[in-house]
């Protein structure tokens, strides 16, 4: 997954800059395309596929008729920023201080909606709240508009020439027009990264339409607009799809005493009897709920994972991922950070100090794509080639405390 830059590219799995000719080939369904040799034939001859699927003809020639593939996407494929990040540089850049301050304002203003959430699903504003800050900047409007592209171009070029996960591609396609079917979207608004993923969530088509729930009643079901659908559809997915267990929290920071990693699930009051207790010194709340301990770097913090945590690893399998979502919520909710640091880590930045950073580089003629504080693959490969034209090892991309002092330097 690659985290971007307020004012270029956001997004999960790997949102990337939009395609002007994809986005032309929806805005101007009437112009003439040269298409891929071969992709004319492949459109005509998937119809009949679509249509044995429950696609109605209209709508197949209303996306599919004069529809140009989106060929960047095999490029991004094979190119997305590639950078070397530590688990806790990892954590630092998706629990941020940008993500946890606007996360506070978005449970502000959404407070109602995730009492409901609670409610009916039992999955823990926490976690929702740092999905959709990781996932699309709590649904910031210009990732939308700017960083989007048209997701029929995408996937039709993928159900047509991706040889590794064709028949994958071409459910999602089928997915995708079968939403157009129901009326819950349109070609012109459905418009997300380069493999289909789309909304305040990133739901692929399959999710939208098996998972997604009408949640704010409006006769459609949509992850765009109001979030209400979006987180709704989301806890649905965690508890249905990933066994979220209600009333339980993700996991806690631990202390081990002789105790190693394991991948056997004990309960907390038997992890206890072995010696591991909160790193906070609290008891655990749930003592017959069973966990798995993990121990992610030696001398690290260590972790004792409920349910709740392997429920969002099913949102994304990383358990990098996982971790930095559950950490990031119950800093949103206000924990503290981690109270045994890894080892070589660096405190988070400040929201002041990333602005800084991403200032100076600027100024240094380094393009970040924006100093709003904000960190992703703008400002990441600006810090590279800053670390190093510098000298500075290791050229990880990582902007903290380090890069910030050597900026005040100057040269």
């Amino acid at each position: 997954m690659t985290q971007n830059d307020s004012q270029h590219r956001l997004s999960r799995r790997a949102m990337l800059q939009s395609s002007l000719s994809a986005a032309a080939a929806l805005a101007l369904p009437g112009a003439a395309f040269a298409a891929p040799v071969g992709f004319d034939a492949w459109r005509d001859g998937f119809r009949s596929r679509a249509l044995a699927k429950g696609v109605s003809d209209a709508t197949y020639s209303r996306v599919m008729g004069r529809i140009e593939p989106d060929m960047s996407v095999f490029k991004s494929m094979q190119k997305q920023p590639e950078f070397h990040e530590q688990l806790w540089q990892y954590v630092n850049r998706r629990a941020s201080d940008w993500r946890i301050t606007a996360g506070k304002e978005a449970l502000r203003k959404h407070e109602a909606l995730f009492g409901r959430i609670e409610q009916d699903f039992g999955v823990e504003r926490g976690t929702l709240l740092a999905l959709w800050g990781v996932e699309s900047a709590y649904g910031d409007p210009i990732v939308q508009q700017n960083h989007m592209r048209p997701v029929f171009p995408s996937l039709a070029a993928l159900a047509w020439n991706e040889p590794r996960r064709r028949s994958y591609w071409e459910t999602e396609l089928i997915n995708a027009l079968k939403i157009v079917d129901k009326g819950w979207g349109t070609p012109e608004e459905m418009r997300g990264s380069w493999a289909g993923a789309m909304g305040h969530t990133q739901w692929m088509p399959e999710v939208w339409l098996n998972v997604g729930i009408d949640y704010d009643r409006d006769g459609r079901v949509s992850p765009f607009g109001r979030p209400d659908d979006a987180l709704g559809s989301s806890a649905r997915f965690l508890v249905n799809r990933g066994k979220y267990p209600r009333g339980e929290h993700w996991g806690y920071e631990v202390r081990v005493e002789g105790a190693a990693s394991s991948e056997s699930s004990r309960s907390f009051a038997s992890w206890s009897a072995a010696g591991v207790t909160r790193a906070d010194g609290k008891p655990f709340p749930q003592p017959s709920a069973t966990a798995k301990l993990w121990i992610p770097v030696a001398g690290g913090p260590s972790f004792l994972l409920g349910q709740g945590f392997y429920a969002v690893r099913s949102y994304n399998p990383s358990m990098n991922y996982a971790l930095a979502i559950c950490h990031l919520g119950d800093r949103i909710l206000g924990a503290p950070p981690f109270l045994q640091p890894f080892p070589g880590s660096e405190r988070i930045l400040t929201l002041a100090e990333v602005q800084e950073v991403q200032t100076r580089l600027t100024r240094a003629g380094f393009d970040t794509g924006g100093t709003d504080g904000r960190v992703g693959n703008d400002t990441m490969k600006a810090v590279r080639d800053y670390q190093t034209k510098m000298g500075l090892l290791p050229a990880d991309g990582y902007g903290g405390l380090k890069v910030l002092a050597r900026l005040r330097q100057g040269g």
